[in-house]
């Protein structure tokens, strides 16, 4: 657990040991050969798929599914990963529920999608207990530096080698995936996945990581350009929005991600702690995993707070139900106003909010929440522009290609302009960031 995360006065090991495991257990069980036949039956491999549109990679869905059902996973989970080389974890974290689910004509037609998720993870782990299924292209000669070994580094590393590049992956932390090790609900990835996937993505070759390596003074824009012969940055979003609230100083008052961090990296779950009564403040995934893993680790109370309604969360449907469904309590349209307590936290006051105009503001009704720890789950934001390049909104502007004002630095992911913050939106434009860089140097000889 991250040793500045303010806990004071909290207590751990709430439940026994057995509760830990059941409460972070798979989300979704892995399907059986049986049931995977079942449920891939469902589809209408249809011609024109809206899945596949839907599907940030363009996954030839209705041909994976058709290859599980004809017997031939393996032919399944390659056609899966020429798209998506994270197609593992994606299978498990991917909201697709608002993606390729939802569209699914299963769903328009009767409500009940094909399993498309379940069915990617079935044929994915299938391969990935077995040999890598790509090979390098003859070594070209050329070297790529890539920063952040999160989904859109990984990605693009990967594709890099598969055209025969060299590729050094430099990445701040001790050890790679990124929000795929570090932001993502336990129960979503469990068995250390994360780095299963990125010991087996890396086992094409040609790809070396350079881990403690922040991008800054010792590891400078300049000196990668001049070392190497392109740079994709992936290096996501490190800083933290501010809640705005008087008093969010408070012990106590952290930031959502830094606490999934800590439950996602703890060797044991009896070890994190947690507050009795916990409030969480924002209306995405982040703050879905923060408040039902505070639930899942013996909290008393759990409350998220949007200062939007329903309709406006960026969490989908699924997962406010999978909050509302541990004992989470969703309170919309509500701004925090202070947070109250004599050195930590003690309660939060919040004011209910309204639409004027298409602009949100406070009315003069407010409520109290008791409140021992308090999770912002607000946003984050890049902590200030790499050398050289100039940020638009808070990210790092690129074109269709992710290639940044400067024409030898590509960027993706989180950190730069472009698709939603999901992790299958960073590995498509890691992928295709890849491929530019690699028109780049072929046609620079």
């Amino acid at each position: 657990m991250p040793n500045d995360m303010q806990t004071s006065g909290i207590t751990d090991h709430r439940l026994s040991p057995s509760d830990y495991v059941d409460n972070f257990s798979d989300l979704h069980a892995p399907l059986s050969d049986h049931e995977a036949l079942v449920a891939a039956d469902r589809c209408y491999f249809c011609h024109d798929a809206p899945c596949m549109d839907a599907c940030p990679t363009t996954i030839d869905i209705p041909l994976f599914i058709r290859q599980i059902s004809t017997g031939t996973a393996d032919a399944a989970a390659n056609t899966i990963f020429s798209q998506n080389i994270l197609g593992g974890m994606c299978a498990r974290v991917c909201p697709t529920e608002t993606l390729c689910e939802e569209v699914c004509v299963r769903e328009t037609a009767e409500g009940k999608p094909v399993l498309i998720g379940q069915l990617q993870r079935y044929a994915t782990d299938g391969m990935m207990a077995k040999a890598h299924p790509f090979t390098r292209a003859p070594d070209s000669g050329k070297k790529i530096a890539v920063v952040g070994a999160g989904p859109a580094g990984l990605a693009c590393a990967h594709r890099l080698a598969m055209n025969g590049h060299t590729v050094t992956i430099f990445d701040a932390r001790a050890k790679g995936g990124g929000l795929n090790e570090f932001g993502i609900a336990a129960y979503k990835s469990v068995d250390g996945f994360a780095q299963t996937e990125v010991e087996w993505l890396l086992s094409i070759g040609g790809i070396d990581v350079k881990y403690d390596s922040p991008l800054g003074n010792d590891l400078s824009i300049d000196t990668l350009k001049a070392d190497y012969d392109a740079v994709f940055l992936g290096i996501g979003l490190g800083g933290v929005n501010a809640l705005r609230a008087e008093g969010e100083d408070k012990d106590n008052v952290v930031d959502a991600v830094e606490f999934i961090e800590g439950v996602r990296q703890a060797s044991d779950m009896g070890t994190v702690a947690v507050g009795r009564h916990v409030v969480v403040i924002g209306g995405g995934m982040t703050a879905v995993d923060a408040a039902v893993q505070s639930k899942l680790l013996g909290a008393d109370e759990v409350t998220m707070v949007y200062r939007r309604g329903k309709d406006r969360m960026s969490a989908s449907e699924f997962e406010q139900e999978l909050a509302t469904s541990k004992g989470v309590r969703i309170i919309y349209n509500a701004a925090p106003v202070r947070v109250t307590g004599n050195g930590a936290a003690q309660a939060v006051e919040f004011a209910y909010t309204k639409d004027v105009n298409g602009k949100l503001t406070n009315t003069n009704e407010v409520f109290t929440i008791a409140a021992d720890q308090v999770f912002k789950a607000i946003g984050q934001t890049l902590d200030g522009a790499p050398d050289g390049l100039e940020l638009m909104g808070g990210k790092i502007p690129v074109n269709e290609l992710g290639q940044t004002s400067d024409p030898a630095i590509w960027a993706g992911g989180d950190c730069a302009t472009g698709g939603d913050d999901l992790t299958v939106t960073a590995v498509a434009e890691g992928r295709d960031a890849a491929e530019s860089i690699n028109n780049y140097l072929t046609a620079e000889g």
